[in-house]
């Protein structure tokens, strides 16, 4: 045999990884990507991610030719050649650390490369995407939302499947600021924020579901009920229970807002990066539109504190008042719930310029001043 033809199909065979039995098979320069040459002391381990805790899908030796495609941002390694974050994925969609392979050619970034269009565009379900992230790794969630819980984790230059979008969270992301989420083809979710992609087609509306019809609380009703929460929160945190019962009557309506009716919240309170504190359940995320000062209005999604009863909730009014420096002020006035609550609002409780005067109509038409236990 010619040493011509020798090499010929040396570049043509399989190369096993070692113990594995899964091979990668070198392709051919071309102009679609960069030649390389492989410089490790034994077999370098190809991966399905640009990472060393990726699945090891192939195995290249020492010397061995390839094709690649372009480079990601990776896990860090100390290789033969250098030590890099770099990481090559080469033809056949695999990775490998740029720290064992040699090149001449300039490697182009995947990302500069633009997405990456499904393999058969008339029968895919859909669209591949590639991850951009300045910010390492990307989580991909079990929601629509940052509180959501995380699934797993991808990292820059990794391929997802998109299936469709929904709107959820506002990101502010490496490749654009939206409140888009891709769905990917396992159910997960993972922010459009950093996604490159094709055109992502809407979710189909899901099918909503009638809330079960709740009697509505007349005004002496919903107050009985109210009593034992308010009061327990004076006693926990020393919030005037007159001022807790008439700041929910104001801001569930009654208890008949959507958060209250559906998660117990009476007073809006928000989660916070994720937590909701020691009274609530858990974060349940609600569609809002948002505005800015000029007007210019935007969908975005919010997490509200969820609660197994009226009672935590009420209780939990207490924590956060208590809980936030900016009212500390107020708890001056624990037997004085009239000036309690003017300082909680001059703190910045609320913008409405008739906030005070509304909560204090409410409590003395209702004689809410009675349930204040320290009298």
């Amino acid at each position: 045999m010619s040493h011509s033809t020798r090499r010929l199909l040396t570049g043509a065979l399989l190369v096993l990884a070692a113990g594995t039995g899964v091979g990668v098979s070198p392709v051919a320069a071309s102009a679609a990507g960069s030649a390389a040459t492989i410089d490790v002391g034994s077999a370098l381990k190809a991966r399905s991610a640009p990472t060393l805790t990726a699945k090891v899908v192939g195995s290249l030796r020492d010397g061995q030719k390839v094709t690649v495609d372009c480079s990601v941002t990776g896990q860090p390694v100390r290789g033969k050649v250098r030590t890099t974050a770099t990481w090559d994925r080469l033809s056949d969609g695999s990775y490998i650390s740029h720290a064992y392979v040699r090149t001449k050619a300039k490697v182009s970034s995947c990302t500069a490369a633009g997405p990456v269009a499904p393999r058969d565009a008339k029968t895919a379900t859909f669209v591949t995407g590639r991850v951009r992230s300045a910010d390492g790794v990307v989580n991909v969630r079990t929601g629509s939302s940052t509180v959501s819980g995380v699934a797993r984790k991808v990292a820059n230059g990794a391929t997802v499947k998109v299936s469709c979008a929904v709107q959820g969270a506002r990101v502010a992301g490496t490749v654009r600021t939206t409140t888009q989420w891709d769905r990917l083809t396992d159910g997960k979710y993972i922010s459009h924020a950093y996604v490159v992609s094709p055109a992502v087609k809407a979710c189909p509306a899901p099918v909503p579901v009638p809330a079960p019809a709740q009697p509505a609380l007349t005004p002496d009703q919903f107050i009985a009920a109210a009593v034992p929460g308010a009061q327990q929160g004076w006693r926990q945190y020393g919030v005037p229970p007159s001022v807790t019962i008439a700041q929910s009557i104001l801001e569930s309506g009654w208890g008949r807002s959507s958060l209250s009716a559906t998660d117990r919240n009476y007073f809006g309170i928000k989660c916070q990066n994720g937590y909701y504190g020691p009274h609530a359940t858990g974060c349940h995320v609600y569609r809002t539109d948002e505005c800015t000062k000029a007007g210019k209005c935007f969908e975005t999604a919010d997490a509200f504190r969820t609660y197994a009863t009226m009672a935590r909730s009420f209780r939990d009014h207490g924590h956060f008042l208590r809980d936030n420096k900016r009212y500390g002020p107020a708890f001056t006035y624990t037997r004085d719930a009239n000036k309690f609550i003017w300082t909680v609002w001059k703190a910045g409780y609320a913008t409405d310029p008739k906030y005070y005067t509304k909560v204090t109509g409410i409590m003395a038409t209702y004689n809410l001043y009675r349930y204040d236990t320290w009298k």
